[in-house]
């Protein structure tokens, strides 16, 4: 079957002659305006599209144009539309790039170049399917229900395998957000105290006079309102693992209590004489720095060292690659299910937005402003709006820079962008890219690139 072409244009001279050259290689569909366009668009799903920008009932205004292009990439976001635009619009072309066409012309069209256009286009179609064929055959890497397949990612989980398989004391250092308590969980559930409790306790959440009794416990009158005996979380979490999360708001009183536990697996209840052994393993974390803590005389320098025999430091989100993307679309894949919105798609802005966005808020605000955009986007795709992002051009074109030079500053800011995800992998890069890897070196070469090449591999 010959490929399908869609052609758009309110002019029926230019469709037809349009048509014509065309009709030996493609199947080709003809619409005059935006209705007529969406139309034949969703029922037919062309390979390629060829859009004119000035369409009725304003053909000197691109606006219908631009809202035909966000209607059909609506209908499909991987749409290779090819924007047609005059000398004097091409601002309006680069901005139909920046919300996800595919390229553009410029008129009058030069029937060689668009037949060449047309190949190429064809030609990344291909390798795109080819691709995303490939990725819906492999299943994202889940480490005990955490999610990355980045480099960093992958260390920091052989690392908690190698911790998990010992019973020493592990120090998480990270910033909020970043999973503190899931790694900590993730610990217990690959060591040999699996089948124990998993006991988290957040020190900042309880007030100072009531956390020794809940970690420690008390006896029946220790205190007034103690009428019964009561056990604390060491206790609750013998066979297992206690997770202490913020640990450097530990008042003093009770860090020299939990350094003695360290020291000898033993304490006492509040109000009590018996010592009590429990085989409990501790796990904590923090975000605040310790050492500088411990300098203020803010924290036991002993207790430091009995807690951090194994440190493990969880990345915040802007340092791990490609992993943001992949989480942002676990997370709308299962916010839209649980609304009935499984049709949703981040749109191009959505997903430019995302990767330069510093993420102060890290994994955390990532999945709550994708939550919070399922419920609030209107129509099949999740906009920057919708996030609350800012929208990001891919870049920024100055007064007087011609057609060719915005795009090759386009193009090469996505290269980096690829190659930045993908730790320098050209195979990688080249099929996020949708090219061959000779076309990617070629392209490198040309826009100044990776020049340091010890830093690119090629798997």
């Amino acid at each position: 079957m010959k490929p399908t072409v869609l052609i758009v244009d309110d002019d029926d001279a230019i469709r037809t002659q349009t048509k014509w050259a065309l009709t030996a290689e493609y199947e080709v569909y003809l619409a005059e305006d935006r209705k007529r366009a969406v139309e034949v668009f969703t029922s037919t799903r062309p390979a390629v599209t060829l859009l004119d920008l000035g369409l009725p009932p304003r053909p000197n205004d691109p606006d219908e144009g631009l809202t035909a292009l966000s209607d059909m990439l609506a209908v499909d976001n991987t749409a290779k539309i090819i924007v047609i635009s005059g000398q004097s619009e091409k601002r309006n072309a680069i901005e139909a790039v920046g919300a996800g066409a595919y390229d553009f012309l410029c008129k009058p069209v030069e029937m060689d170049e668009l037949k060449l256009l047309l190949r190429r286009c064809l030609n990344v179609l291909d390798l795109e399917r080819e691709y995303l064929q490939l990725q819906q055959s492999r299943q994202p890497e889940i480490f005990e229900q955490m999610l990355g397949t980045s480099p960093q990612t992958q260390s920091v989980f052989a690392f908690i395998r190698k911790v998990a398989a010992t019973d020493v004391p592990a120090l998480l250092l990270g910033e909020s957000g970043t999973g503190k308590e899931m790694a900590a969980a993730a610990i217990h559930r690959c060591s040999r105290r699996k089948d124990g409790p998993f006991v988290a306790i957040n020190c900042n959440a309880i007030p100072e006079n009531l956390l020794e009794s809940e970690l420690f416990g008390h006896e029946k009158g220790a205190f007034t309102g103690a009428h019964v005996q009561r056990k604390g979380l060491l206790e609750t979490a013998s066979g297992g693992t206690l997770f202490l999360d913020e640990i450097g708001e530990l008042p003093a009183p009770i860090q020299v209590k939990l350094l003695r536990f360290l020291q000898e697996q033993r304490f006492q209840r509040v109000g009590g004489r018996q010592e009590i052994q429990v085989d409990t393993r501790l796990v904590a974390a923090t975000n605040a720095d310790l050492k500088q803590m411990i300098e203020n005389g803010k924290f036991r320098e002993d207790l430091y060292f009995r807690l951090a025999v194994v440190t493990i430091r969880l990345l915040p989100l802007r340092e791990r690659g490609e992993d943001v993307l992949l989480l942002a679309r676990e997370f709308l894949h299962r916010y839209a299910a649980q609304e009935g919105r499984k049709n949703l798609v981040f749109a191009p802005d959505a997903l430019r937005a995302i990767e330069r966005h510093s993420w102060p808020g890290n994994v955390r605000e990532l999945q709550n402003r994708v939550r919070r955009a399922v419920i609030m986007a209107s129509g099949t795709r999740i906009g920057a709006k919708d996030l609350e992002l800012d929208s990001v051009r891919s870049t920024t074109v100055a007064g007087g820079t011609t057609l060719r030079q915005a795009r090759e500053q386009i193009e090469k800011e996505m290269i980096q962008q690829a190659l930045k995800r993908h730790a320098g992998k050209i195979t990688s890069a080249a099929a996020e890219l949708g090219i061959s890897r000779p076309t990617l070196y070629e392209l490198m070469d040309k826009l100044g690139v990776g020049k340091d090449r010890a830093m690119i591999t090629e798997n």
